[in-house]
């Protein structure tokens, strides 16, 4: 696998029991560029080990006055400069390609699940938390899986070296040989409270991140109330806490950073001062102390990778963890991504649970008094609801389980518009650029949605638009549109896809009852013969429907038209009109009608 190739087609099903079980899984998905990164690392750090020699035999041969030798030495050294260049090279290149193999692998995996649970992801995980993983822990994850090459690379060349060095030098070996091990674990004691300190600083400034943007989301609120000075002063202490936990995590860092440079100047210092007292002796040569000398130094090296590796565990376990948490959250049924035919997904919507039935080809409005249970009701008539309670039965369309058929089939059959639609990012023409029947065009769709307004805005605000609306640029989440008229786009967006069954919950809640009347008179036009089902409380679109359902406590009490629901149902004229049987009407008195008082005034 290469970069090129990216994205994969499949990126399998990852092992998601724990971290360290997922850590092994990324590990083992991408075992050949392993093997070539650890080849290339063990031709570059054998290529440094056997540097120290080369210069060894280049003193020992001048000492000697042996021009041969000295001539032998320095074409090794040239030679070995060469592979050392060629090991380091290839390496990097391999190292890198390991970690964006990885961190590409792990990002697909967080989309997919991301599109197979939908809205239910961000009320089971914190919406932060999934940008975490997909951000920061992706780059832990991958650096520890970059680095296990590397690592690989050099215990195995340390380990050559070493028993080399005893085999050679059997005092001066036998210290670097106990010395080695020793400095490798000399630092692990302080990773885990380093892991700490770091995943505190992490937390408080995500803490902060989502403060500073729920500020700036809100600031206009924020003013109108005279609210801003308080939000300021809480991101302040925010912010400070955020920088004594960096300042404690730094210390930890540079604790590790002490350690790591001591000790292994003192076995340094430990093996030239026993290699003098050799050499004095003359139990060794000036070339061989400094073959030893050059050896040890390169151990240094591979002791660094050693400690990246355990402080790459340290970080990535934890993000590990965070990522299998994500990953290994499923739909409630999961006979939905079974393998076979898909059978016809045409005729009425009908919920069993509820009792809530959308005949084919019909505009279907449903009151429900509780906005959250209306919210989950629209989401399990798309068939996609994960965190719907074990044993609730599955919606029909055309007498068929949504939950029984694959999830992409269940979406393209039922479109599901939340409450809260998002707008990404892009032009107007890439807004409405979305898998459809191709049946409802773009300008029928915003014509219906009445969104005329809406594209003059676009166009006269975006500079490089040239007058045309679909070239006109949306801000993120369309934050340089008003609510009415992001949710108008939203509602365009939807109708331009034309799917058998269309479910909106509120899409009018944010325009003027003038619009929302000629909305619910496109909406009706547009989408003559497929079904429709519109979750509202507002009479100028229950006017409008076929059929009104109104549901009390989860299930469906009446059913008819809005006028005789009105008429016979006195808590669903109450919901409706939003008062209750003991208040008085309020009618417009004649002027012979009103008391002495009122003509008084």
């Amino acid at each position: 696998m290469q970069i090129r190739d990216l994205p994969y087609a499949d990126p399998g099903r990852p092992d998601v029991r724990s971290g360290p079980l997922f850590l092994l899984w990324l590990g083992r998905r991408q075992l050949g560029g392993q093997v070539r990164a650890m080849l290339w690392g063990t031709l570059h750090m054998a290529s440094v080990a056997l540097f120290p020699l080369a210069v060894g035999m280049a003193v020992q041969a001048v000492i000697d006055g042996s021009q041969a030798r000295l001539a032998a030495a320095g074409a090794l050294m040239l030679l070995l400069g060469a592979l050392t260049a060629l090991g380091d090279t290839m390496l990097h290149r391999a190292a890198v390609t390991n970690w964006i193999l990885v961190a590409a692998r792990v990002q697909q995996l967080l989309a997919r699940k991301t599109a197979e649970l939908g809205s239910a992801l961000t009320r089971r995980v914190a919406a932060g938390e999934v940008v975490s993983v997909s951000t920061g822990d992706v780059e832990k994850i991958g650096w520890f899986v970059e680095s296990l090459s590397r690592f690989a690379s050099a215990a195995f060349t340390t380990v050559v070296v070493c028993a080399a060095l005893v085999v050679h030098q059997p005092a001066l070996g036998t210290v670097v040989a106990v010395g080695v091990p020793v400095l490798a674990l000399a630092v692990l004691p302080l990773l885990p409270p380093a892991a700490e300190r770091a995943d505190e600083q992490r937390e408080k400034a995500g803490r902060a991140t989502e403060l500073a943007s729920d500020t700036v989301a809100g600031l206009r609120v924020l003013r109108g109330i005279g609210g801003e000075e308080l939000f300021l002063s809480r991101y302040r202490q925010a912010s400070q806490e955020v920088r004594q936990t960096a300042v404690r995590s730094a210390r930890m860092w540079a604790l590790i950073a002490a350690v790591q440079v001591v000790l292994p100047g003192l076995l340094l210092i430990a093996v030239v001062w026993y290699g003098v007292t050799l050499a004095q002796d003359g139990r060794i040569g000036m070339g061989e102390l400094v073959t030893v000398y050059g050896v040890v130094t390169f151990l240094l090296f591979p002791l660094r990778q050693f400690e990246e590796i355990a402080m790459a565990y340290s970080f990535s376990r934890p993000s590990a963890q965070r990522a299998a948490r994500v990953l290994g959250l499923e739909r409630t049924a999961s006979a939905a991504d079974a393998d076979g035919p898909v059978p016809a997904l045409k005729g009425d919507l009908y919920d069993p649970a509820s009792g809530l039935l959308a005949p084919a080809g019909r505009l279907t409005a449903v009151v429900c008094g509780d906005p959250d249970a209306a919210g989950r009701l629209a989401e399990r008539l798309g068939g996609h609801a994960a965190d719907a309670p074990a044993g609730t039965p599955s919606v029909l369309l055309g007498g068929v389980a949504l939950d029984e058929v694959p999830l992409d089939a269940a979406r393209a059959a039922v479109l599901v518009q939340d409450k809260d639609p998002v707008l990404l990012s892009g032009t107007l023409a890439e807004l409405l650029d979305v898998p459809s029947s191709g049946d409802v065009t773009a300008e029928a769709a915003l014509a219906a949605a009445q969104c005329e307004d809406v594209l003059v805005s676009l166009a006269r605000a975006s500079a490089d638009s040239a007058g045309d609306p679909a070239r006109a640029r949306i801000t993120e989440r369309g934050r340089s549109l008003s609510g009415g008229q992001r949710q108008r786009l939203a509602l365009a967006r939807s109708l331009v896809t034309d799917p058998e069954a269309l479910v909106l919950d509120e899409p009018t809640s944010a325009v003027d009852s003038h619009t929302e009347a000629r909305i619910a008179d496109g909406v009706r036009t547009l989408r003559q013969g497929r079904t429709t089902v519109v979750f509202s409380s507002s009479p100028l679109l229950l006017d409008r429907a076929d059929r009104v359902a109104f549901l009390r406590d989860g299930r469906v009490t009446a059913t008819g038209t809005h006028g005789e629901l009105l008429r016979a149902d006195p808590v669903y004229r109450a919901v409706v009109t939003r008062r209750t049987d003991e208040e008085p009407d309020i009618r417009l008195a004649k002027p012979d009608e009103r008391e002495p008082a009122e003509e008084s005034a």
